[in-house]
């Protein structure tokens, strides 16, 4: 017998993406919904950078790590302190001004995962495999942090002026018809193509790299991995690291996003980190981005629309996700894989 057609229909997370996208159209004007669109997918960007680092940990280490907060914080502190103690003396030229903020990412990620580095050493890998005790001594290590970072910086929040690069708006000629004279500030498209680039590379690392591969397989059978000669302490250690780096890049990135930063800005941001990584399915990379775009999108839409409603309305994305999808828009054996 003939099989019969079968239409394959686009995945969950692609379905549920475009459709509020659509209901965004069809909200506002073209021109609003443009504008909108682009700053909620530079907010989910955002958000992405600071998620990847914690469901990387959850889903290739089961390690459930309560402190991401603070090291969310600790690299907007470490970025922002050399861009303040710098920015005076910077040339007007636009491609110096470039240079001159590459240093304020590195500084911000080298320092969140040196913290990070100290941190899986004394306080994680006692506890691998309890998720009762992580959750214990990642909170005492976030309460730590924050107080150090209190000691060292004040409690008061600090101004982060932008760089001059990335103010103002980039304008859409007045040729391009339906688009003409659109302005895109240069900020929200930096940190959409960041986001965007960050996910392609890890994807790549953990999917057709040999390292992704080893990390994967030290995931589901430890043991056999090490019987093979490989040790996999310091594969763990290095993705607790990498994931570390990324939450200091978004926090810096946050920093410059609302021009302030606090010793507790992470420890606020951790909720909508948690509501991305649950809405896009625990351990996968690749509903976390999907799970941050949405999360940026309908905040964005809603605040437009009925500004009072823009929290609620994220937490209503997710009890409607989970009512429908309980283990989140990624299916499970996709979340093992990124």
């Amino acid at each position: 017998m003939k099989r019969g057609l079968r239409i394959r229909w686009p995945a969950a997370h692609h379905r549920l993406l475009c459709l509020i996208l659509l209901a965004g159209l069809l909200l506002m004007g073209l021109k609003t919904w443009l504008v909108l669109t682009l700053s909620g997918l530079a907010m989910g960007a955002m958000l992405f950078l600071m998620a990847s680092g914690m469901t990387l940990a959850f889903g290739l280490l089961r390690v459930l790590n309560l402190a991401h907060g603070a090291l969310i914080s600790l690299g907007a502190f470490a970025g922002a302190a050399w861009w303040l103690a710098h920015a005076q003396a910077l040339p007007h030229e636009a491609w110096r001004q470039w240079l001159a903020l590459l240093p304020a990412m590195l500084i911000a990620m080298a320092v969140a995962g040196l913290v990070g580095a100290l941190f899986e050493r004394l306080v994680i890998r006692p506890v691998y495999g309890d998720y009762l005790k992580q959750m214990l001594v990642t909170v005492g290590g976030a309460i730590i942090l924050v107080q150090l970072l209190q000691g060292i910086w004040g409690a008061s929040p600090i101004a982060v002026p932008r760089p001059e690069v990335l103010r103002g708006s980039l304008i859409v000629p007045q040729a391009i018809p339906w688009l003409g004279g659109l302005a895109l500030e240069k900020f929200r498209v930096l940190s959409a193509a960041c986001g965007l680039v960050i996910y392609a590379l890890v994807i790549h690392g953990l999917e057709h790299s040999g390292l992704g591969i080893v990390i994967r397989a030290g995931v589901e059978d430890r043991e056999m991995v090490e019987a093979l000669g490989l040790r996999m302490t310091p594969v763990f250690l290095a993705v607790f690291v990498l994931g570390a780096m990324l939450a200091g890049l978004g926090g810096m990135f946050w920093g410059f996003y609302q021009e302030m930063i606090t010793a507790h800005m992470g420890d606020e941001l951790l909720i909508l980190v948690i509501v991305v990584i649950i809405l896009g399915g625990l351990g996968s990379v690749r509903g976390c981005l999907y799970g941050a775009l949405m999360v940026g999108l309908v905040n964005l839409y809603v605040g437009y629309l009925l500004p009072s409603l823009a929290s609620v309305a994220v937490v209503g994305l997710m009890l409607a996700v989970l009512m429908w999808r309980p283990w989140g828009l990624v299916p499970v054996a996709e979340a093992r894989t990124g």
